[in-house]
């Protein structure tokens, strides 16, 4: 099941009253858009703190832009290319800053192994974490198209239009992106491959020891998700398990009240701003 709704749905009715000043209707649309564009930026960022600011920039730049939304594809669609627009124009987050790739980040796996320690929320946190580290090995454009194509399982030519690519390119990158994630995790990582080395309870300590893991707060382990029903995953790649493993994050509930904070102290207007 998609986590991303290309089809028409109840948002749709939503925009001319949110246009006409209807606080109640523009609430209710960025609410139904903020989860997953935060699991979008979140994906894509790596950083949970990264996310939550990126997420809250789209937010207020789909408010303002609100009045060019012609209604020529659904309001996620174009919400959705707006929010890739953004993430890919945004500065580095804190794990793109640190410039992995597949060598190097196998490598660090290989030297963080150790004894198997830690609980099971521990080895989750690790697992999500290291998952999520592990996307920033590609480039943004490859990330993109095998966010959409593999973790949300977009259909290529909805998500070859959401990345602003023609399909031909959007399915190059999604091959090229699948061929590297699928290579790396079956060397390395023992949850897609049981004859690799890297298991998430020998990487516990580690974690612990570069500061990549709190014990007191797991915060992707014990991240607010929301409810969707269990998807079959049995047909999928090893890399594709894995990667759509990760729950249906929520957007935290302090994201939303720091937007309606910053629309309320700008007197934004939807009206007025024009598309950049």
């Amino acid at each position: 099941m998609s986590l991303l709704k290309t089809e028409p749905d109840a948002l749709d009715g939503l925009v001319g009253r949110a246009r006409a000043g209807d606080a109640g209707a523009l609430n209710s649309l960025l609410g139904g858009l903020a989860d997953d564009i935060y699991g979008l930026a979140l994906r894509m960022t790596a950083s949970r703190q990264d996310a939550e600011d990126a997420s809250q920039e789209v937010l207020l730049k789909i408010t303002t832009h609100l009045a060019t939304f012609r209604g020529e594809a659904s309001l996620r669609t174009w919400a959705y290319r707006i929010a890739l627009r953004h993430l890919i124009d945004r500065r580095k987050s804190r794990v793109e800053a640190m410039h992995l790739d597949f060598e190097r980040f196998g490598q660090d796996l290989l030297d963080g192994l150790g004894e198997a320690g830690g609980d099971a929320a521990e080895a989750e946190q690790v697992k999500l974490g290291c998952s999520l580290a592990m996307l920033t090995c590609l480039d943004r454009d490859h990330r993109v198209a095998y966010i959409l194509g593999e973790v949300f399982d977009l259909p290529n030519r909805a998500a070859a239009q959401i990345a602003g690519v023609s399909d031909p390119v959007y399915r190059q990158r999604l091959s090229r992106a699948r061929r590297q994630l699928e290579a790396f995790t079956k060397s390395y990582c023992g949850v897609v491959e049981p004859s690799a080395p890297c298991r998430c309870d020998r990487r516990v300590a580690r974690a612990i020891e570069l500061g990549r893991l709190q014990r007191d707060t797991l915060d992707l382990a014990h991240h607010p998700r929301r409810e969707l029903a269990v998807q079959e995953m049995e047909s999928l790649h090893g890399a594709a398990r894995l990667f759509r493993s990760h729950p249906a994050y929520a957007a935290p509930a302090a994201m939303a009240r720091e937007v309606e904070r910053l629309l309320t102290a700008a007197k934004l207007s939807i009206l007025d701003r024009p598309p950049e």
